[in-house]
């Protein structure tokens, strides 16, 4: 077996325990750790054909795994207008109208990350941009990315000009007291309405652009993705980039189950399962059990400050219950988009009575848990499922003094109940973070970091959102190593820097662990190695 790569002058951080190992260098062949030792040990076992790599004291890390993540919709979707800085109407509008000025007759205008709290007390609608987009086709994504905005000319092309009936239960094109659209569309369904009379970007153009998202992943330090959908030809894009040597990042997918999904399409779900290719693999199903707070479609125990948020995703949520079951059964782990408390609960009740029919052999998973009460916190552990949270989503979108939309609408005590990342891990639950790109940044030690620090990114002055539920920094470390490989059931594979794991790897320019939350964002990444092979590479090694 030849040795493939070797790292020299390294310290080597075992994110299980916390503390350096005792060795200086690393070899690895076939996509392998093959052996670990001094530096002049390891370089002997180099070759002509062996990639040498001196580190120079550089910190490695077991490669940094995003545990929520959507490429291929990240990259479609953030091609258009970033509108994440705008903090006011006013803003809005300015980026709007410069935008419109750029625009051929009849062009289409596409923007995404807008964020309610834009709109204070105001209604989430077009009104406020119908002059800057007289006449002028615009699909404006919400930061959730389960809801969107479409000027009037847009829902004029897309036919759509009053409420409509959908099979998602918190679907809804919103419209006014006389039936008249306002402009707000809310999940997926609705959206579509829209989006499908859109122009679309060639395969190519796709293509290229999910390749071009995928190297800036690696060179923010990512290995691997835990990829929350499989929708339309994800699956062939992922398929192409393997097969040509342009998938930097290992990539575990989970195709979608939507309410409505019949026996034929729950097997179909089940014969899915595996397939893939040489960095890439169909593992897993997403489910959708609520939609968000922000824009009223989440599922709580107790309707929201405007009497919304009462209800499931799934008409009848006890359907639901029923396929994560026959799932289980044929040891299918499944990942629960649930957001609000009632949506939480159920689903943890839906895997309690999966496990009583058919065991405890199945790591199922909980997506995003934003908001929960105490008796929630301890079935986790018990039941062993994953809770799989982005810390960065509070950071970024909720604000210490709950002036913002999410805590206005949720109300105490809920809101002070917030990413309850601490209490969960000391409840023995298994945290993995995530940012949910393109929700929220992808660059890994920005996640890390505010799962550390809770403080707005753009501003780090600012006070903490539940500071009580800030992790430590080797926390951190291992919700997106130890923790993220142990959900996938990887734990023998990956997640360690041991002989015989993977030889995916980030290396960074200083300790993450004793690196201040707020600097972290900022720390180089030297190196990022997937299967052996380096990724990304920075000037200075």
């Amino acid at each position: 077996m030849r040795t493939s790569l070797i790292l020299l002058s390294a310290r080597l951080l075992d994110p299980a325990t916390g503390a350096f190992l005792p060795h200086t260098a690393l070899a690895a062949a076939d996509g392998r750790i093959t052996a670990l030792g001094d530096d002049r040990e390891i370089r002997a076992l180099a070759d002509a054909s062996t990639t040498v790599i001196d580190v120079k004291g550089g910190v490695v890390t077991p490669g940094l795994v995003d545990g929520h993540i959507h490429p291929v919709t990240g990259a479609d979707l953030t091609h258009g207008l970033d509108l994440s800085s705008c903090t006011d109407l006013q803003q809005v509008r300015a980026v709007l109208a410069g935008a419109v000025r750029d625009l051929s007759p009849g062009a289409w205008l596409h923007g995404w990350g807008l964020d309610p709290n834009v709109f204070g007390d105001r209604p989430v609608e077009t009104a406020p941009f119908d002059a800057v987009l007289d006449g002028v086709p615009a699909f404006l994504l919400l930061f959730d990315a389960h809801s969107a905005l479409a000027s009037r000319r847009a829902l004029e092309l897309a036919g759509v000009d009053g409420p409509r009936s959908f099979a998602q239960a918190t679907a809804e094109v919103v419209c006014d007291a006389g039936g008249r659209p306002t402009g707000l569309l809310l999940e997926d369904a609705a959206c579509e309405l829209v989006e499908r009379v859109a122009p679309q970007p060639t395969r190519q153009e796709r293509r290229d652009r999910l390749a071009a998202a995928l190297r800036a992943m690696a060179a923010a330090g990512l290995t691997g993705g835990h990829v929350m959908d499989a929708n339309g030809d994800s699956l062939a894009l992922f398929s192409e980039l393997d097969a040509a040597g342009r998938l930097p990042l290992r990539l575990r997918v989970a195709p979608w189950c939507q309410p409505g999904t019949d026996a034929d399409g729950v097997r179909a779900l089940v014969e899915q399962q595996g397939a893939g290719g040489r960095l890439w693999r169909t593992d897993g199903v997403k489910i959708f059990m609520d939609g968000t707070i922000d824009n009223g479609t989440a599922w709580l125990e107790h309707p929201d400050c405007h009497g919304e948020s009462r209800h499931a995703f799934w008409p009848d949520p006890e359907e639901y219950t029923r396929i994560v079951g026959e799932l289980h059964r044929a040891g299918v782990p499944t990942a629960t988009h649930a957001i609000g408390d009632a949506a939480v609960r159920h689903v943890l009740d839906a895997v309690e009575k999966a496990q009583a029919d058919g065991g405890r052999g199945v790591r199922h998973r909980v997506e995003h848990i934003e908001t929960v009460p105490d008796d929630t916190l301890r079935r986790f552990a018990e039941l062993g499922v994953v809770a799989s949270m982005q810390p960065t989503h509070c950071c970024d979108f909720t604000r210490a003094d709950h002036t913002d939309n999410w805590s206005r609408r949720l109300g105490e005590p809920r809101a002070s109940r917030a990413w309850r990342c601490r209490d969960l891990h000391d409840s023995g639950a298994v945290v993995v973070l995530g940012s949910d790109w393109p929700i929220a940044p992808y660059p890994p030690l920005g996640v890390m970091a505010g799962a550390r620090h809770r403080r707005p990114t753009r501003d780090l002055t600012q006070a903490p959102h539940g500071p009580e539920q800030a992790l430590t920094a080797l926390e951190a470390l291992r919700g997106m190593t130890v923790n993220a490989a142990y959900a996938a059931g990887e734990e023998h594979d990956a997640g360690r820097i041991a002989i015989g794991h993977r030889a995916d790897l980030t290396v960074l320019a200083v300790d993450p662990l004793t690196t201040p939350a707020t600097e972290l964002h900022d720390v180089p990444v030297l190196l990022t190695v997937l299967d052996g092979d380096p990724t990304h590479r920075h000037a200075s090694v």
